[in-house]
């Protein structure tokens, strides 16, 4: 007899089944127990009567059991069927106190202690919902990509040389040389986009900033992209905008969860004029959390979208390789606010090798340091650009999560290297 899983039940209504999972709850009543049953796809009641023989060893919250049994209708149990007369196995048993418990509808530890007992926590349905809305996301990217002609690519963790700056890397001893952890793969999606012409890419970045925030992390996912032959950072917002509707249907689809409507297009507005929006001093080289939701709120009031673009972010807070727009002191770089908050930023990329030693020379940069990078421009590269999109940061926003750290299964910060 094969195990199925509790959304299978219903359609083994009088027949016996085979279960098995984690013991959710165990309700004990004057003359019936009920064993709520959790699997990877929901719950299973388990009528236990009197005189039922007491399994060895005994049953505890925690415990994983296999169960067979009979499905029989009852209106009041999950999904309209429950399972009686059952023959209980435990194979694997749980003998200490939990450190919280998993069947109240939110969990009871705060965050600090949800988090060192991960192993325990995610298992509550409402975090492992946020992993799978995660999930879903990330197919959803891939899927939208494919489907516009990008190819998926990995690239390395480990580099030579910092991506945006010095300041903010994990440096390691690379066999005797110095080595450091990859802030983004911005250098390598550029690089492929004179292979594939159009390139994404799921994986780790890391951030060696020491900010202590409900939006930040050491580690993170980023969904990033590239693409090339392209007229300006206003090709890249529409290929994006197309992407993210792909990554809400998938998420939808998957999950059941229903994201914001993501508008056919998203309204935009330029840096100087979000400065004045906000309400922000017009030499503001940056946009402040403050400022940020001050837009989102000004995108909902005036356009009735939880999204907005901010575009023409000065040249001076942009890396080296952003393509200038037509006023020299600006560039054609964006970012994405989601219900005033950042989650992507990207932009039109320098393209010609005699722009790129222009730019690190005047930022003082060794062209040695970026050789095998350059020499994608000498070899002709053509107009291009991309995003990136911070996973935890758009599913936090999404399912209402005060920080990041409530929709990622083991974060990496300031002060978390375990579990």
């Amino acid at each position: 007899m094969q195990r199925i899983l509790s959304t299978e039940l219903t359609a083994y209504a009088g027949e016996k089944v085979t279960i098995a999972g984690w013991v959710h709850r165990l309700r004990q009543l004057k003359k019936v127990a009920f064993l709520i049953v959790r699997d990877a796809a929901g719950f299973s009641q388990v009528v236990i009567e009197p005189g039922h023989e007491t399994p060895e060893p005994a049953i505890t919250e925690g415990s994983v059991v296999e169960i067979t049994a009979t499905v029989t209708a009852n209106e009041q149990a999950p999904g309209g069927v429950e399972l009686t007369s059952p023959e209980i196995r435990v194979l694997s048993s749980v003998d200490v106190p939990l450190p919280f418990e998993l069947h109240r509808p939110a969990l009871s530890a705060g965050l600090a202690a949800q988090l060192d007992h991960a192993a325990l926590a995610l298992r509550h349905p409402s975090r492992a919902r946020n992993l799978r809305i995660a999930a879903a996301a990330t197919a959803g990217f891939r899927a939208a990509l494919e489907a516009q002609r990008f190819v998926e690519i990995q690239t390395p963790k480990i580099v030579e040389s910092a991506t945006e700056s010095g300041a903010n890397v994990f440096a390691l001893d690379y066999f005797g040389r110095p080595g450091y952890l990859a802030q983004s793969p911005q250098f390598y999606k550029q690089l492929m986009v004179g292979v594939f012409e159009r390139v994404f890419e799921v994986g780790p970045v890391f951030r060696a900033e020491p900010s202590d925030t409900a939006r930040h992390l050491a580690q993170y996912t980023s969904l990033d992209a590239e693409m090339g032959f392209i007229a300006d950072h206003r090709d890249v917002m529409t290929a994006l905008t197309r992407t993210l509707s792909g990554m809400f249907a998938e998420i939808t689809e998957r999950t059941g969860f229903v994201p914001p409507a993501v508008p056919a297009e998203i309204p935009a507005v330029h840096f100087a004029e979000a400065l004045r929006i906000a309400g922000a001093p017009a030499d503001e080289p940056d946009l402040a959390p403050a400022h940020e939701r001050a837009l989102g709120e000004w995108a909902l009031r005036e356009h009735g979208s939880e999204f907005v673009y901010v575009t023409g972010y000065p040249m001076r807070k942009r890396p080296f390789y952003t393509h200038p727009s037509a006023d020299p002191a600006y560039s054609n770089g964006f970012d994405l606010l989601f219900r005033g908050l950042e989650i992507v930023t990207g932009g039109q990329r320098l393209h010609r090798y005699a722009d790129y030693v222009a730019a690190l020379t005047a930022a003082g940069e060794p062209l040695e340091a970026y050789r095998g990078y350059l020499d994608g421009f000498r070899y002709g590269m053509p107009p291009h650009g991309g995003w990136a999109i911070g996973l935890e940061r758009l599913v936090a926003r999404l399912v209402g999560a005060a920080n990041v750290r409530e929709v990622t299964a083991f974060p990496r910060d300031l002060h978390r290297i375990a579990p």
